[in-house]
């Protein structure tokens, strides 16, 4: 086989050439060119050859894209697009699908197309929205945890956060979406100042509480109670800590939802993910930078725009046996050609699962 490094050189020579040798062969050539037309033909053959072989060097170069194709479906959180100020949920549905997207997440609040208000009919119109548009749901989240938290010092925030947590459970069963997301409970959140404080054996008291009375419902709903890891919240700090409180429940219905993002202040995504194994049923691909020290929302990049190691991720995703959806969360869609955004992370959702085209 010809080495590649033999068309590194020009015209492909493997040897140096003299000028007498130049023009003894300019004569030889001349001389015989009918009987040398054939090798010439070979000649040219052999070179359109390694020209169509050259794509194939450029694709396994891991500067382009990861060497290694995964299997994992890419999806992307509807907080990335401008929706419902500048965009409808169809709007979105067709965009996310255009750039190549697998599944999009849906965020259930008070008021959107995905809220206490909306009936089942309108629920399940969502659902076949986004078949006819030919794009999954992959799970529903909500931001509803915050100010209603599940482990809250107020009775009455506690008993509406679990409320909620139940219609959100509902309304993923209506439009026959399996996975929701689940905020256990907070110690601390540094993002609002009509939070107390609780405790740590107290929040986890109550999220246990809370947590256990949603596992009937979502057992008899045939919907998965994932957990996610916020770190920010001061509550399920460790992956060990995630797994001892997801085994608890002994149940198949509370599974863990994965967030690379929450923990990256000081840890690692690709620590978490062994220990965790076959627990986590959902991923957040959510992109940190350890080098700022704006330790809120702000601190969130576009993927690839940060300090994550995304090979060591997706390999260790890889070697757990993970083929889920991998979604894309960030919340701040851009203020101009917010198209871009989406584009910009599908190609880099290609680059890291190594399915760039």
């Amino acid at each position: 086989m010809t080495s590649d490094n033999q068309w590194s050189a020009p015209f492909g020579q493997t040897r140096h050439v003299s000028r007498r040798d130049a023009l003894r062969s300019g004569l030889a050539i001349f001389g015989a060119a009918s009987a040398t037309n054939s090798i010439a033909h070979e000649q040219r053959q052999s070179q359109e050859q390694a020209v169509d072989s050259a794509p194939l060097a450029v694709a396994s170069d891991d500067r382009r894209k990861s060497p290694i194709r995964y299997d994992m479906k890419k999806s992307i959180n509807l907080w990335a697009f401008p929706y419902p100020q500048r965009m409808s949920l169809e709007e979105c549905f067709r965009l996310a699908k255009e750039a190549g997207f697998d599944g999009i997440e849906l965020n259930y609040d008070l008021d959107n197309d995905l809220s206490p208000k909306a009936t089942a009919k309108e629920l399940a119109a969502v659902r076949v929205l986004a078949d006819r548009i030919g794009i999954e749901i992959s799970g529903l989240c909500s931001f509803l945890f915050w100010p209603y938290p599940l482990t809250s010092n107020d009775p009455q925030k506690r008993s509406r956060g679990l409320e909620l947590a139940g219609k959100i459970a509902q309304a993923a069963h209506q439009m026959g979406v399996e996975n929701v997301l689940i905020v256990p409970g907070a110690v601390h959140i540094p993002w609002r100042d009509d939070h107390e404080p609780v405790p740590n054996d107290i929040c986890e008291k109550r999220a246990r509480e809370a947590v256990g009375s949603l596992v009937v419902q979502a057992e008899k709903l045939n919907v998965s109670l994932n957990i996610e890891n916020i770190f920010f919240n001061g509550f399920l700090m460790t992956p060990m800590e995630m797994n001892a409180f997801v085994d608890s429940f002994e149940s198949d219905r509370v599974r863990i939802h994965f967030d690379t993002g929450n923990i990256s202040m000081f840890q690692h995504a690709e620590h978490w993910v062994p220990i965790l194994g076959k627990r986590t049923k959902n991923i957040h691909f959510k992109e940190f930078t350890k080098k700022g020290t704006d330790y809120s929302l702000e601190t969130f990049r576009p993927l690839l725009d940060g300090t994550t190691n995304w090979p060591a991720v997706v390999e260790a995703l890889h070697a757990v046996g993970y083929n889920g959806f991998v979604t894309f969360e960030y919340f701040h869609p851009y203020s101009h050609y917010p198209e871009a955004l989406i584009y910009q992370t599908s190609d880099s959702l290609d680059r890291i699962l190594g399915t760039l085209v």
